[in-house]
């Protein structure tokens, strides 16, 4: 029986956002953009959708704005606050960010940005006495912090900071791909002025995201066209993974508290099964974390060495962001934790559905219990 562990990297498409996608791909295919009734209907779903994303972040609707996913809404809104500068000052992001923000707050370098990674604590939460250091270091444009990590699981206090950031007359990107449908998200109580999100994460399509913009931020679009997204991003809405996406937030918003149980109680039978292998060691145990994440590390394995020997039981797993998966490297979030290399290279990292079962939870540990019992006799 195959057992799907790696919800982080990506969700089961809900079969009622499929069914709500259909029409959009074989139905009336008319262009938001134009004028006629098929183009009006097309609207309309465009507009429902955004709607129902913004109850999802906490935002007003008009502060939405598509992206092709939680990629390209955080480059965008790096990018694009670089580019609406009157000139380089500095960036700052957290040293345990996703790829897309980490990747694209560095591409500024050669711009004459200078850019630094906030450094964070052991237990995964943001060193606030070095960070205040930085804060004041002189003009500052963006602070990219993530609501919650993506292999941890670890959660941020972020309102705790963005007071902090706006004194430094920045801006706080949150990225919060993780973050929707898991725990509550407010984009007016965190305080935030830009928020990332992907439809992929929480049971909805691939391929759609969204950017949450406060009127007041100013962004350099990165896609130039026919004036789509308030002039910020050209291109010809996908309509029918817009619908899907505005589906999977409606119903994420509807079932949040009891996912949020059921995947909790998942994740508190699998910590205490690994309890059990003498050795195991759980990242962030003690740290506020998703309900849904698990990131350890069992003895005697590397990380990649361990997610094959699930996958050959019929077990997925990650051993890291899926982004940097196969790259050789141990997890650099691990690393900017302070976590040593060579326990960082065994990690592995489970990430629970609520359409997951207790079942499925006990099946795999009754695997790692036997790997580790070789392990330990080797």
């Amino acid at each position: 029986m195959a057992i799907y562990f790696d919800n982080n990297s990506t969700t089961r498409l809900d079969p009622r956002v499929f069914e709500a996608m259909q029409p959009y791909l074989q139905g009336p295919y008319g262009n938001p953009s134009s004028l006629h009734r098929y183009g009006r209907a097309a609207r309309d779903a465009v507009e429902a959708a955004r709607a129902q994303v913004a109850v999802l972040a906490g935002a007003q609707a008009a502060e939405v704005i598509w992206t092709s996913g939680g990629t390209e809404a955080d480059n965008f809104a790096v990018k694009g606050a670089a580019a609406s500068a009157a000139k380089p000052t500095r960036m700052l992001y957290g040293a345990t960010e996703h790829a897309a923000v980490l990747e694209s707050v560095q591409s500024l370098r050669g711009q004459g940005w200078a850019v630094d990674a906030i450094v964070m604590r052991q237990d995964g939460l943001i060193d606030a006495e070095g960070f205040a250091a930085q804060l004041a270091q002189g003009p500052l444009r963006l602070v990219a912090l993530m609501r919650a990590n993506n292999e941890t699981g670890v959660i941020q206090d972020l309102a705790r900071v963005a007071d902090a950031i706006h004194a430094q007359d920045a801006w706080l990107l949150v990225d919060a791909v993780q973050t929707a449908g898991k725990i509550p998200l407010d984009f007016v109580a965190l305080n935030a002025d830009l928020l990332s999100l992907s439809a992929h994460k929480l049971h909805g399509p691939r391929g759609i995201g969204a950017l949450i913009k406060r009127a007041e931020v100013e962004l350099t679009p990165l896609h130039h066209g026919g004036g789509q997204e308030q002039g910020l991003r050209g291109g010809t809405e996908n309509v029918a993974a817009i619908v899907g996406f505005g589906v999977a937030a409606e119903l994420a918003v509807q079932g949040r508290g009891t996912r949020a149980a059921q995947m909790l109680t998942l994740r508190r039978r699998f910590e205490a099964g690994l309890h059990a292998l003498s050795g195991t060691r759980i990242f962030a145990e003690a740290t506020p974390r998703l309900p849904n994440t698990v990131q350890f590390a069992l003895p005697g394995y590397v990380g990649e060495a361990l997610l094959m020997a699930l996958d050959l039981k019929g077990i997925a797993v990650s051993s890291g962001s899926a982004c940097h998966s196969g790259s050789g490297e141990p997890s650099h979030v691990l690393l900017g934790m302070g976590v040593a290399r060579d326990v960082a290279f065994g990690a592995i990292r489970v990430s629970f559905s609520a359409e997951n079962t207790e079942a499925e939870v006990d099946r795999v540990l009754a695997v790692l219990t036997v790997l580790h019992a070789e392990a330990m006799a080797v």
